[in-house]
């Protein structure tokens, strides 16, 4: 599908590239980028089997996303700026809910909405030149699509709680070191890497890696004694497939195992 502020591309098998489409203005998230990462996301909820890996990234060397489109917002009614946030809510929604592994590849700046997009994918690789903020306290709003839930759950309740109070911005160092980001990238390496460790993750049994993804997250908002055994119903799903039967065979013939996702 063709989108008006994003792409969509497949770099390598199994693999879906989306670029957020818009660096004349730091790819800032205007009503549009909302519908269609939206639109783009549902259809990957809706048929996780036609992609294993999925990369978000932004488009030019100087920005992931710089949060919402304020230009646009400028004179916005109260009715006219609820509605677009609601677009923006379902679109969070849909990264979240996606059961295929997504993976943010953060190639510049990463402000307030931008850093929470970056924050609903499974895990970050940043660029050296990568800067986070969650900014919306100094603008009289705070962050509103899952930044006060997802970086408390990435840097603890008493660093999320400075991010978030102070507004200030910080470095991709600092990101790594509290434990949001992965990987710190040259940012010419950055979307190389990406990829390859997204081809790793393709190259898993699709099945498992959908259910490890969903595992972590429901143990994450449980006590341990339901996580566990979530985990095992889980686990259970995988014993009765052709994936499970041909990992082990590939194993003992000591041969790559080629996997079909049933």
């Amino acid at each position: 599908m063709s989108y008006e502020t994003i792409t969509v591309t497949q770099p390598q098998e199994h693999t879906v590239l989306v670029t957020l489409n818009r660096p004349e203005v730091a790819n800032a998230m205007n009503t549009q980028m909302g519908l269609d990462l939206l639109a783009a996301f549902d259809g990957f909820c809706a048929a996780p089997n036609r992609q294993r890996c999925i990369v978000v990234t932004g488009a030019g060397g100087k920005a992931f996303c710089a949060g919402g489109d304020l230009k646009q917002r400028n004179g916005m009614t109260d009715e006219q700026w609820q509605d677009q946030h609601l677009i923006f809510e379902r679109m969070v929604r849909a990264i979240v809910a996606c059961p295929v592994p997504v993976i943010a590849a953060v190639n510049g700046a990463a402000y307030a909405g931008g850093m929470e997009i970056a924050l609903c994918c499974d895990f970050i690789y940043a660029a050296e030149n990568a800067r986070f903020a969650l900014t919306e306290v100094t603008l009289g709003i705070m962050p509103g699509a899952g930044g006060t839930q997802n970086l408390p759950r990435a840097v603890g309740s008493r660093r999320a709680k400075e991010i978030l109070l102070t507004g200030r911005p910080f470095s991709v160092q600092q990101a790594f070191d509290w434990g949001m980001v992965n990987r710190i990238c040259a940012p010419d390496a950055l979307l190389q890497e990406v990829l390859e460790t997204a081809a790793v993750i393709a190259g898993n049994a699709p099945i498992s890696t959908r259910q490890i993804k969903q595992s972590v997250n429901m143990g994450l908002n449980t006590d341990l004694q339901t996580g566990m055994m979530f985990e095992i119903e889980a686990y259970n799903r995988m014993v009765p497939t052709d994936d499970r039967r041909e990992g082990i065979a590939a194993f003992n013939e000591k041969r790559k195992p080629v996997y079909r996702g049933r």
